[in-house]
């Protein structure tokens, strides 16, 4: 044979087999599960995604879905709680939940859940997922007391078959009861449980205590405010009297600071005031030392003027009587005479009264009489006079006048004295 030939019946023989295998291949897509059953055989299970082996004619097929289910619950039913008699005093709870319920692992479980689960229309399914969990949840509800529904999670030592006591110990008491309630009543469906999650347990009572929580968690809470406003108050008062005492050793410490500057500012003006004063008593001393200086200089210089004018008077005076002496000497009475003569027109008068006033009486035995004695003292103060007339004169001085008139008045008080004595 041709080798050419040889080819092309190998190639088209490997073509037909790769028609005819991929004609016995079924893909089988993630998530879901091909169940081939073989005629009066047994029954093969292909998870995806994968190929499933089929024969047509020889095998059956179908597909199932291996997705989880995830279904809302809403309990409402009565906890079992007893008064302090022993009465039965149920409370009205409501559990909101959501559990999540998947196929088995096993074949024999795929097979289950395919004949009796997945069987059944969708709606069918979901209800009866939700009447199957709801009733397990009522009979938990049923077994609890209210109080225990929202205790803290522990594990619920009841026996159940296949699940060990304490295998769910992190689950709520809730949810533990109603896994293993409804455990074989999923079995027998192929299906197993994944988890329940209760979402909320609500109750009359459970709401009162919340809100007294609410109100005592507010008051606790008011409280914790106060007292962090109290002391922030007191944090401030205590900032503002460490201000305060600080603003009063401030004004303390300027006080005193003016005090003592007050008092160096006195010392300071006693200082002065003793330096004015020490510079003031020098120049009064000085002072007076100049004006007693000046006084002396000056008593000194008067007295010596006046001891000169007086030396010089004394000379004067003494040249002038010097000069009468020589005067009268050389005149003898001729020059008295004329002189009395020269003043008559001013004694005679003043003697003629002088004697008309005298109450002379004459006794007399050597027959002069008191007139004549009276007449010759009044001579003799005339003369006098003139003499001390011509001393006046000759001294330049002009006090004629008043010697005139006291002398006048000596002569005659002369007269009078020698009329008594006559």
């Amino acid at each position: 044979m041709n080798p050419t030939t040889i080819a092309v019946i190998i190639v088209v023989a490997t073509l037909l087999l790769i028609s005819l295998a991929t004609r016995f291949l079924t893909s089988v897509e993630a998530g879901t599960i091909r169940l081939v059953s073989w005629y009066k055989g047994r029954t093969r299970v292909y998870k995806g995604p994968g190929k499933a082996w089929e024969v047509p004619l020889l095998t059956t097929g179908t597909t199932i879905p291996s997705r989880a289910i995830n279904i809302d619950l809403d309990i409402a039913d009565q906890t079992a709680d007893i008064d302090a008699s022993g009465l039965p005093k149920p409370i009205k709870v409501r559990v909101l939940a959501s559990a999540i319920v998947s196929i088995g692992d096993s074949e024999e479980m795929i097979l289950t859940a395919a004949n009796k689960f997945f069987s059944k229309a969708d709606d069918e399914q979901l209800s009866t997922l939700t009447d199957l969990l709801t009733s397990a949840g009522r009979r938990a509800v049923n077994l609890l007391k209210h109080d225990e529904l929202f205790s803290a999670k522990a594990p619920v030592p009841v026996p159940v078959e296949g699940v060990p006591v304490g295998a769910e110990d992190d689950d709520d008491r809730l949810a533990i009861i109603i896994k293993k309630a409804c455990s074989r009543e999923l079995h027998d469906l192929g299906l197993t449980f994944n988890s329940l999650n209760i979402k909320v347990v609500q109750s009359d009572v459970a709401e009162a205590r919340r809100r007294q929580s609410a109100v005592e968690a507010q008051a606790n809470a008011d409280i914790v405010v106060a007292q962090q406003q109290r002391r922030a108050k007191e944090a401030q008062l205590a900032a503002e009297q460490a201000i305060s005492d600080k603003n009063r050793d401030l004004e303390q410490t300027r006080a005193q600071n003016a005090a003592l500057i007050a008092q160096a500012e006195a010392l300071k003006q006693d200082a002065l005031a003793l330096q004015r004063t020490a510079e003031l008593k020098a120049t009064q001393i000085a002072q007076a030392t100049a004006d007693a200086e000046r006084v002396r200089l000056e008593a000194q210089a008067a007295a010596d003027a006046e001891a000169a004018k007086i030396r010089t008077v004394a000379i004067a005076q003494g040249e002038a009587i010097r000069k009468i002496n020589e005067a009268i000497h050389e005149g003898g009475n001729a020059y008295l005479t004329l002189r009395q003569l020269e003043m008559l027109p001013q004694i005679a008068p003043v003697i003629a009264d002088a004697l008309g006033q005298a109450r002379m009486v004459t006794i007399s035995n050597d027959g002069g009489g008191a007139a004549s004695d009276t007449t010759n003292q009044i001579t003799q103060v005339i003369q006098t006079v003139l003499a001390a007339q011509l001393v006046n004169g000759a001294l330049g001085q002009n006090s004629v006048p008043a010697a005139n008139g006291a002398d006048e008045k000596r002569a005659v008080d002369l007269a009078g004295l020698t009329t008594r004595k006559g």
